[in-house]
């Protein structure tokens, strides 16, 4: 029963196939009609340990001690704890991911190239992984994001897929009103690209699907990224969207990752309300997201700094599109020249320091840390004594505590101090599994600066 469920999910021309008591972990692989060999033909390793769950496919054996994190279940398999891979498994197939005694911990794609060979999508040995399974998913990530309300009149544009967080590991979706922009991060996801793109379009009714997958994560998986328009309207050039009720109009030129950060939502929000009767400065602004909510909020004055010229005038005309464009002046330049000038002239009420990734991988880390503790020796005297910083981090490999440390030292190296009044994370619609800390990526801290 279960293979014919396979091969009716997976499509015509895909057969399965059942280990019997005799397995030896000589199969031979069956290919379907698009040259994807079947995961349910592969055979085991000699001693069968997926045979008893009903399942034959290759398998990634863990090395002893590295078992923990994936049976308490962290999605991710690191390469330096595979053990060794049997069955012949190719890029992109499902293969079973073993405990050294043979005890199944679940299944994924796998990804020979990567730091990462599997991502786990499932723990049980039954769940075929097709497009019923793929459509599933979709759907259950699609009804979380109207569980938390989204999308309504006043925001059209989110994120409604999370990779780990919709147990889809290797996938992000944002939708701009009726444009879906997508990322296929490994090799697994983007051999299924027609099944995830046929869901979106069923589920949430998007006319347009653009492919905004970086190169960097292609050519380590081993494959050619898409680039644009992948459905829909081909001259599309531009993602237009409402969040609480601000209207934009961002360039496909301009836009960067998929196109906007939705993670900070709720810190523009926060930003908003904090901004009545302060005058702001907001560096690091990109389209004036920050600018464009504290001008919303009250703010008397505010000045909106970045060194992509394009983006500040999408960031103008945003501004303008919304009715804030009054009490915001546009500055292109360094970050750190316009907090140092800040600083020479008395700092500013509330000030927003949100960079790039500083710290890209944990490799990275001490990097980073040294690299805040240096901006805060700038920010702090920026704002002025009795003043509110905001400043965020977008890297796992920074954590909470680490960064607030480093904030710290930076103040005390110009001899102020901060005090943290609030800390914000990535929204709602960006989930983290409880076993996942690595998808807690994005921290922000509030603080009060003042003189030691």
């Amino acid at each position: 029963m279960l293979v014919e469920t396979a091969a009716k999910t997976l499509g015509p021309g895909v057969q399965g196939r059942l280990g019997g008591p005799s397995c030896d972990g000589r199969f031979t692989a069956r290919m379907g009609p698009n040259g994807v060999r079947d995961p349910f033909s592969t055979g085991l390793h000699a001693f069968c340990p997926v045979q008893k769950y009903g399942l034959v496919m290759p398998s990634v054996v863990l090395k002893p001690g590295h078992v923990q994190p994936v049976w308490s279940g962290h999605p991710w398999v690191y390469a330096q704890a595979v053990d060794r891979v049997e069955g012949g498994a190719l890029a992109g197939e499902e293969v079973s991911v073993l405990d050294p005694r043979g005890n199944l911990l679940g299944r994924g794609f796998y990804s020979p190239r990567s730091a990462i060979p599997v991502r786990i999508l499932v723990r049980d040995a039954t769940t075929v992984i097709g497009a019923e399974f793929i459509r599933d998913r979709l759907k259950r990530a699609r009804d979380q994001r109207r569980e938390l309300g989204l999308p309504n009149e006043k925001t059209t544009g989110y994120r409604l897929v999370h990779s780990e967080g919709d147990r889809l590991p290797g996938l992000v979706v944002d939708i701009f009103d009726d444009v879906a922009v997508v990322q296929m991060t490994t090799i697994g996801m983007k051999r299924r690209e027609a099944l995830i793109i046929d869901s979106l379009c069923d589920l949430v009714k998007v006319k347009t699907v653009i492919d905004r997958t970086p190169e960097t994560y292609s050519k380590s998986e081993g494959f050619d990224a898409g680039s644009g328009v992948i459905r829909g309207d081909d001259k599309l050039d531009r993602l237009c969207f409402r969040e609480r009720d601000v209207l934009y109009e961002i360039p496909l030129t301009v836009a960067q990752k998929t196109g906007f950060y939705f993670d900070q939502r709720p810190l523009r929000a926060r930003v908003e309300q904090l901004s009545r009767g302060r005058r702001v400065l907001d560096t690091y602004s990109f389209v004036g997201s920050f600018a464009i909510a504290a001008s919303r909020g009250g703010a008397t004055q505010v000045m909106a700094v970045d060194e992509n010229a394009l983006a500040l005038e999408v960031a103008a005309r945003c501004a303008l599109l919304n009715n804030v464009s009054e009490r915001i002046a546009w500055e292109r330049g360094p970050a750190r020249d316009a907090l140092v000038r800040a600083g020479n002239k008395g700092g500013y009420d509330l000030v927003i320091v949100d960079p790039p990734n500083l710290a890209p991988s944990t490799k990275a880390t001490q990097k980073g840390l040294a690299a805040y503790q240096k901006l805060a020796t700038v920010a702090c005297p920026a704002t002025r004594p009795g003043g509110l910083l905001v400043i965020s981090a977008c890297s796992a490999a920074l954590g909470l505590g680490a960064l607030t440390r480093a904030i710290a030292l930076g103040a005390r190296d110009v001899g102020m101090v901060v005090t943290v009044l609030e800390r914000m994370f990535q929204g709602a619609d960006h989930p983290v599994p409880a076993a996942f800390q690595e998808g807690l990526y994005l921290k922000s801290l509030i603080c009060r600066v003042d003189t030691r």
